[in-house]
């Protein structure tokens, strides 16, 4: 049965599309055999078909187990990329979510990344596996920050908020974590407040500790089982502390991880650095424009080891822009509107 609903033609924000010439009108259609998936790929009361139609500008009518999407000739190019991208990861026993769609439907503008990420004879797949779930990448730019993580000895990872910089960095941990390749996985941030004071907090070391830290404990919890996480942290194979706790130690055989780096001084960021031990790995995450320090970001020691140490053989920069954010696309919308006011 045909569904009716209202969709966009362009892109609301686009305020010359009207005077753009339009493309050429075009119709296809696309054929599924297994039509025991075709639920996941349309999801519930067809969304994920609503947000190819509403992003793209197309129309999609859906019989049984065949697609047939209409609209201008590249709006049905993207459409059906973006279906046959969803398809390609549902029989690959990935998970759909409205994040995947879009993804899928972000890198339809480049249709070889989804090739890159499904990988062929030649290329393995670019993707994390952990006790949880796959992960794969969402944007070209976590397609580069994946490969980096495989690659190189020291990343630095800088962006927003919402691009995947800390979650990508704690699955690949994990991974390691779980086939032996490290022994250790430890994640540390500075406990700095956002613009507040938490004033006094009840409680041991850990109990004062753990809200700057929660957004870590975040990401392990979904890539890892509950009674696994808590067990591997009272063993010490994870560990979770503040980067004062990291003075005077040699890092080895770990993944190390290091968030919100860009409210470190440069001589914490040089500290932390060199704990740099054998066998080991070190992911600094933060945003360069989201520096919380009382001497403001020219105090940042974020900012200060990119310009010392980039370049260098084994370590790799990695920069996101609010073009790769994969929460719900309101936030790259947001980040975009005050990047656009800080630049002014």
């Amino acid at each position: 049965m045909a569904r009716k609903q209202q969709f966009r033609a362009t892109d609301p924000s686009d305020d010359l599309a009207p005077f753009r010439p339009q493309s050429r009108r075009a119709r296809t259609e696309v054929e599924f055999d297994e039509p025991t998936i075709l639920g996941a790929l349309f999801g519930q009361f067809d969304a994920n078909l609503v947000v190819i139609e509403n992003r793209l500008g197309v129309y999609i009518s859906a019989r049984g187990n065949r697609i047939q999407i209409e609209g201008s000739e590249d709006s049905v190019a993207r459409a059906r990329e973006v279906l046959q991208g969803m398809h390609r990861r549902l029989l690959a026993g990935q998970d759909i979510d409205a994040g995947a769609v879009e993804s899928l439907i972000a890198m339809s503008v480049e249709p070889t990344l989804e090739g890159i990420i499904s990988g062929d004879q030649q290329h393995p797949p670019v993707m994390i596996r952990t006790r949880n779930k796959v992960i794969v990448p969402r944007s070209a730019t976590q397609i580069e920050y994946m490969r980096a993580l495989v690659k190189h000895d020291v990343i630095f990872a800088l962006g927003p908020a919402g691009t995947g910089k800390t979650y990508i960095a704690v699955a690949q941990a994990v991974a390691q974590l779980i086939n032996g390749s490290v022994k250790r996985l430890i994640l540390s941030r500075p406990a700095v407040e956002a613009g507040e004071k938490l004033g006094f907090l009840p409680g041991d070391m850990k109990d004062k500790v753990d809200p700057y830290l929660r957004p870590l404990y975040d990401a392990l919890f979904d890539c890892m089982p509950p009674e696994q996480v808590e067990r591997r942290l009272a063993s010490g194979e994870i560990e979770v502390a503040p980067i004062a706790f990291m003075r005077g130690r040699t890092l080895a055989d770990a993944f190390v991880i290091l968030d919100e780096a860009q409210n470190t001084t440069a001589a914490q960021m040089k500290m932390f650095l060199t704990r740099f031990g054998m066998n080991s790995r070190m992911v600094v995450c933060g945003d360069p424009k989201q520096v919380d320090l009382p001497g403001g970001p020219q105090m940042s020691g974020l900012a200060d080891a990119v310009g010392r140490l980039e370049g260098l053989d084994g370590i790799a920069t990695v920069r996101f822009s609010s073009a790769d954010v994969v929460r719900h696309p309101i936030v790259g919308r947001i980040v975009e509107a005050y990047e656009g006011r800080d630049g002014d």
